[in-house]
């Protein structure tokens, strides 16, 4: 009697879970058909002719953009163009953008490109294209318009903070030639290495850039410290994040993934051959721009205690995006995961937070705003005694350098006279406040190696 009871007992029980998905399958089939009567009602009583498939596409984009950012449904146009997006070469206007609130802002705009040739800056609003607004445009079809074909012009309206309305930009869109790596030995021993975005081979151009700076410093005792500029960097290819990322790890985890199956974890981790250095001292700069693979790389170096990570909170794109086809003409690029680092810290959202927090410092304000010394010491007395018997080169060095630091003050007053900025300065690492700041850490770090401490 027990046994039969259980029986019909159990069998009510799958009764009703049947009934509960039967009703769960009812309500979407409800859902389907109320999106079928709006379409026919569309269809029929709309006072123009529809295009229905483009009602369809339509309604898929409004399904698709009730995700997130970055997931998004791909017609035959955009599926096509998703192809050349990380060969390091490719139409438009080198500018990478997100979307929030219905707003384009620019996360960065790339080097040597029109957009920063232009004077484009990151956190602007793209307001207008063509002298049309864009707003409450999808990502997809404002970047889409901002393509072309190479050598056309293109209008950009741009909302700038602290500049009152909107600043006109005109811009030619060229064959983008992306040069992901520059470098610059400063102060002799200090490798300044500036990676503007992970595409093919980025890992194998820091590599080459490494070894040259090596081979020019070794004259001079060597390289001791590198500074990897990861600053406004957009990100791209993940494998490469792992290739640079193993370049100055020796093992371990670079990156893991959270997906909606605990089960389903990927994990990505140091390739233990090729190029190492694994001991000199690196310090990594970021911002509020450096996303995505940037992320993994700072996130990877900070766990492992590789390398101190300065500057201003990441930009916080830590999920993992996937393309799958849907037919021969279309696709749905979908959000399936969230990075981690290799101490299952989250990025999405949060980005990376800095060891040493440093905001950036415009180069001219600075000079403009520096403070000098005004103390007068023993030797700006006059008939003040030398530490020794000066010599005729002594002399003549001293009132040289008496000379030089008269040119300066002047240079300066003029400076603040003129109070003009030049846009189009070539940038330059050894003026970078960040990047001297840099290397004023890794000079203190090799200083600190060497005392004793008493116990």
């Amino acid at each position: 009697m027990k046994t039969l009871a259980s029986i019909i007992v159990l069998t009510i029980m799958f009764s009703a879970v049947a009934t509960a998905k039967d009703s769960k399958k009812k309500s979407r089939f409800e859902e389907l058909e109320l999106f079928n009567k709006v379409l026919y009602l569309i269809e029929n009583q709309y006072y123009r002719k529809v295009d229905t498939n483009k009602l369809i596409e339509g309604a898929l984009k409004g399904m698709m953009d009730t995700l997130d950012p970055h997931s998004a449904f791909l017609n035959k146009e955009f599926f096509k163009k998703m192809q050349n997006d990380t060969d390091g070469e490719f139409g438009g206007l080198g500018i990478e953008v997100t979307q929030k609130d219905g707003v384009v802002y620019v996360v960065t705009p790339i080097d040597d490109t029109p957009a920063y040739e232009a004077g484009i800056k990151s956190k602007d609003k793209i307001v207008e294209i063509n002298h049309e607004s864009i707003l409450g445009m999808t990502l997809d079809e404002a970047t889409d318009r901002m393509k072309g074909e190479t050598g056309t012009k293109i209008h950009l309206g741009i909302v700038r903070e602290g500049v009152k309305g909107i600043k006109s930009f005109t811009l030619t869109r060229k064959k983008i030639q992306v040069k992901p790596v520059k470098s610059e030995l400063v102060m002799d021993n200090y490798a300044w290495v500036r990676l503007t975005q992970f595409q093919r081979k980025s890992a194998d151009y820091i590599i080459q850039a490494l070894k040259k700076l090596k081979k020019k410093a070794k004259k001079k005792g060597g390289v001791k410290g590198i500074v990897l500029d990861l600053r406004s960097n957009p990100g791209g290819l993940l494998d490469q994040a792992v290739d640079i990322s193993s370049i100055f790890l020796k093992d371990g985890v670079v990156v893991s993934t959270e997906s909606r199956d605990p089960n389903n974890k990927e994990i990505r981790y140091v390739k233990k051959t090729g190029y190492k250095d694994l001991s000199t001292p690196i310090i990594v700069l970021v911002n509020g721009s450096s996303a995505s693979a940037s992320e993994i790389v700072s996130g990877a170096l900070q766990d492992h205690k590789r390398a101190l990570i300065m500057g201003s909170q990441t930009f916080g794109k830590g999920s993992v995006q996937t393309v799958a086809k849907i037919d021969s003409e279309n696709g749905v690029k979908l959000t399936i995961a969230q990075y981690m680092t290799p101490s299952n810290k989250k990025i999405q959202a949060i980005g990376i937070i800095p060891d040493i927090k440093m905001d950036s410092v415009e180069a001219n304000w600075l000079a403009e705003h520096k403070k000098e010394s005004g103390f007068i010491r023993e030797k700006d007395l006059r008939n003040h005694l030398t530490a020794t018997i000066e010599t005729k080169d002594e002399k003549a060095r001293r009132l040289k350098e008496k000379k030089e630091a008269r040119k300066k003050r002047i240079a300066k007053m003029k400076n603040k006279k003129e109070k003009k900025e030049d846009l189009f300065k070539k940038y330059n690492p050894k003026e970078d406040y960040q990047v001297l700041q840099a290397i004023n850490y890794l000079k203190s770090f090799s200083i600190y190696k060497n005392v004793k401490t008493i116990k």
